[in-house]
């Protein structure tokens, strides 16, 4: 069942997502060579329980993390780890917000140093991904006209989208109604309304999309061993357009 938000709510959502975005704000400035994955889970931890927040994925499931952290082929769901960054390593810092019993959820992918023309150019075609995405989050579509933007766009340039992990609704709940694919046909799929709050959350890879998990049963990485990056942005569907309530550029 898909859950509709009220315009008190939504904004109750927007409040965690400003709290999440302070967060990422300052994880930009802490990524470099030498900090370890664990000393950022660390942080966020602190720093959310200053601003009156909790890690929503802290407990979920067993998860012991305040962030999940993947470097350079996880695709996701990435364990915070003590091993120092490298120059040139790549690392998506994926985080859920609860502020006041109400959530936001978003990733940001990060080049560590220099990277390479490879890596930056994966980077910026699976941000851009997202905001195909999101130009299709209006009411009257439909959520396969996000997949399809998001797939059309990645697959045109050569790289591919990851299939096994999707987007989903968001509200006091991590994963609500509906599923949000980011591959598939236009014109598929629920239709967007008024007062919808859903992530969308590409994972783009340079090799194939298929993916192994590892031995923790978290972390899901690229079969081929080849580089993948994550953008995610919580939404909400408004009678004006699109509203991010994780907005970076605020």
């Amino acid at each position: 069942m898909i859950i509709l938000k009220s315009k008190e709510q939504i904004e109750n959502m927007r409040e965690a997502g400003k709290i999440l975005v302070a967060a990422h704000k300052e994880i930009r400035k802490l990524i470099r060579p030498g900090i370890s994955t664990w000393e950022i889970d660390q942080f966020v931890d602190q720093f959310l329980a200053e601003h009156g927040a909790t890690p929503e994925q802290k407990g979920y499931n067993g998860y012991e993390f305040a962030t999940c952290a993947s470097i350079n082929d996880e695709i996701c769901h990435g364990f915070p780890r003590k091993e120092p960054l490298k120059n040139g390593d790549i690392v998506t810092i994926d985080m859920v917000v609860n502020y006041k019993g109400w959530l936001a959820d978003s990733a940001w992918s990060y080049g560590v140093g220099t990277i390479s023309d490879e890596a930056a150019r994966l980077l910026e075609v699976t941000k851009a991904s997202l905001y195909k995405g999101i130009e299709q989050a209006v009411v009257g579509n439909r959520i396969g006209d996000i997949s399809h933007a998001i797939q059309s766009y990645a697959e045109g340039l050569g790289y591919s989208v990851v299939r096994d992990f999707t987007g989903h609704g968001i509200g006091q709940s991590i994963h609500e109604d509906p599923h949000v694919p980011h591959y598939g046909p236009a014109g598929r799929g629920p239709r967007l309304k008024e007062g919808m709050v859903i992530t969308i959350e590409p994972m783009i890879n340079i090799g194939t999309y298929h993916d192994t998990m590892d031995d923790n049963n978290w972390t899901a990485r690229t079969l081929d061993g080849k580089l993948s990056a994550q953008y995610e942005h919580t939404i909400a569907i408004t009678a004006d357009g699109p509203l991010i309530l994780t907005n970076q550029d605020e």
